[in-house]
């Protein structure tokens, strides 16, 4: 275990890991010209833009865009926006926000090319779906079946670690803690209400999706509103903190080391925040589901998912903590939260669990659908009822159990399954360059097969 615990901090999260994935998205972005900041009033009117023309979030027969991006926030919308941002701020400063800002930027470009292959290299299966993802665009794009068995067996062993048993935990833990709730039945109540959505597999998956990341969304933010205006006279400090402090040693230092994240690679990368798994071959998953006529139209919304999960998000719980009063730098992140929470208005100290929980749960069902598409891509479509089986009970096993064991492997799983990504990404580049000027010059409509 002090072997495993080794790799995972000095190796696979960190400097060579931080390299490869920043280094993806700078070299995408020089690539395509800066082609996310030229071209950023296109990309928010054709993705958030398009919610509020008519049809903008149905495609009849499929799933739309606006549902597989909310697949994919569900999976990095999570306990990383709430819990995570106030760790890192202990960890790095207040400045870590400022490199979580900067990685998120660079990481737009990396989510963009990643869902854009995903959507290029897709194929239907026997049911009439699109299905994709690195697997697809690694084997039919690189000609390497080997990594992308890899990324499979990778992805499957990842969805039952980080986006099973470790959500689950998350949840009952915070139930339990704030309304007394026991762990068991928090365990039966999640493996009876996410079995009966996965058995509609991904239709009903991303049609809830659809609902609750707006829902949840909208919970957090109105919330974190309330607090904001209490404490409104103390935003332009809080901000002035951030820019000061990312410049500082310590923060630099940090910034640095952790991926933008936060002053350590483990605690920004690997043990929870997950902002916007940007490279991680994950999201691509779920996007690739999407009705949609040119490859590139989608990857402006994986683009548009991680500046609101991060820049959004992820700032607005950094502005609550550190426009408070009752920021210490000494503290405890999640229970300064959660006081902050508490103090702003009746109610608030409910905010921090059921945001967990609403959170926690819409992590589960993405990471199922990831996980499944995976083992479809190993073993078969048949292999998927037995998945789900075993998907359910570890639900169930999550809310119960201790997971220190249990996040040293979803950590080392999660690293490895970005690892034949990237790999991908790099070596598709021109692809990437290639369907990017075919859709802004005009031409083109999608490569399906």
């Amino acid at each position: 275990m002090e072997l495993l615990q080794w790799w995972n901090k000095r190796v696979l999260w960190g400097p060579p890991m931080l390299l490869l994935m920043l280094g993806c998205g700078i070299y995408f972005t020089w690539l395509t010209k800066g082609l996310l900041f030229r071209k950023w009033r296109m990309v928010l009117r054709c993705t958030a833009g398009s919610l509020f023309r008519s049809g903008g979030r149905k495609k009849s027969g499929g799933v739309s865009p606006f549902q597989a991006v909310s697949t994919a926030l569900a999976a990095t919308v999570g306990t990383g926006n709430i819990v995570g941002v106030s760790v890192a701020v202990m960890q790095g400063g207040a400045g870590a926000v400022f490199w979580m800002w900067v990685s998120a930027l660079i990481g737009m470009m990396t989510k963009f090319s990643e869902v854009t292959l995903a959507v290029a290299y897709r194929r239907k299966n026997k049911q009439g779906e699109w299905v994709g993802g690195p697997m697809y665009y690694i084997s039919k794009g690189i000609g390497s079946k080997g990594l992308s068995l890899c990324f499979c067996i990778f992805g499957v062993l990842c969805s039952f670690g980080i986006g099973n048993m470790v959500q689950a935990n998350a949840m009952a833990g915070s139930l339990n803690q704030v309304f007394r709730i026991p762990c068991w039945m928090t365990g039966l109540a999640a493996s009876l209400l996410a079995g009966l959505v996965l058995i509609g597999g991904m239709k009903r998956i991303s049609e809830i999706a659809g609902f609750l990341v707006p829902f949840m969304a909208l919970f957090y933010m109105v919330a974190s509103g309330i607090v904001l205006v209490r404490q409104y006279q103390e935003i332009p400090c809080a901000f002035a903190m951030i820019f000061r402090q990312a410049f500082t040693p310590k923060a630099a230092a940090g910034g640095m080391c952790g991926a933008g994240m936060a002053q350590a690679i483990r605690i920004g990368v690997a043990r929870g925040i997950f902002t916007n798994e940007a490279g991680l071959g994950s999201a691509p998953i779920a996007h690739a589901s999407a009705q949609t006529d040119h490859p590139v139209k989608q990857g402006m919304w994986g683009a548009f998912e991680v500046f609101f999960d991060t820049i959004v998000m992820c700032t607005v719980t950094a502005l609550v903590l550190l426009s408070s009063e009752l920021f210490d730098p000494c503290g405890e992140g999640e229970l300064m939260i959660q006081q902050v929470f508490a103090r702003a208005f009746a109610g608030g100290r409910y905010v921090v669990p059921v945001g967990l929980t609403l959170f926690a749960f819409a992590s589960v069902l993405a990471w199922f659908y990831y996980g499944a598409r995976c083992m479809e891509y190993l073993a078969g479509e048949e292999a998927v009822s037995w998945y789900r089986g075993i998907y359910v009970i570890l639900i169930f096993a999550g809310c119960v159990m201790g997971l220190t064991t249990v996040w040293e492997f979803a950590d080392f799983f999660n690293g490895m399954m970005a690892v034949p990504n990237l790999i991908a990404l790099l070596l598709l580049a021109p692809e990437v360059k290639r369907l990017t000027d075919d859709f802004f010059g005009g031409k083109g409509r999608s490569r399906q097969n």
